[in-house]
């Protein structure tokens, strides 16, 4: 049986279980993930830390075993700007297509208060998920990398 669980304090969240998420991450988000050091700053903002708005971790686990996780970062931008953007959203490879990533999504969609941004590539399986669950695509995005 699933457990999902979410973590709104930074204090809730053991350092043990920040270093299992990061590797989940680093290891499930594939070739839609990034580098682990960056994977690590999402996490440093989502646990408040250096002055960071914050963010929320929710996780999904089959006994001990880690098999969904999700972040969400404040923006702190209420009114212009969606209130919390989602970084990251990845499901264990051998347990895709049994809900769990939808499951942790409505629980971050219940349980933030706000609008929720999200980038995703058009390719990207999961974005047949964000569109069941009401996102839609506004704008187009556009970067200046320097």
């Amino acid at each position: 049986m699933i457990q999902y669980t979410s973590y709104k304090q930074p204090d809730s969240f053991s350092p043990a279980e920040e270093e299992q998420v990061l590797d989940f991450l680093f290891t499930h988000l594939e070739q839609y993930g990034d580098a682990r050091q960056d994977i690590q700053r999402c996490l440093d903002y989502a646990l408040y830390r250096d002055g960071k708005a914050g963010g929320m971790i929710f996780t999904a686990r089959d006994e001990d075993k880690l098999v969904g996780a999700v972040v969400i970062n404040h923006t702190g931008m209420t009114g212009y700007i969606p209130e919390h953007i989602l970084v990251y959203i990845a499901t264990h490879k051998d347990c895709r297509g049994q809900g769990i990533g939808q499951q942790l999504m409505q629980m971050a969609i219940a349980e933030t208060t706000g609008n929720i941004a999200l980038h995703v590539e058009p390719d990207n399986p999961a974005r047949k998920l964000y569109e069941k669950l009401g996102f839609t695509n506004k704008y187009l995005e556009m970067r200046l990398n320097k």
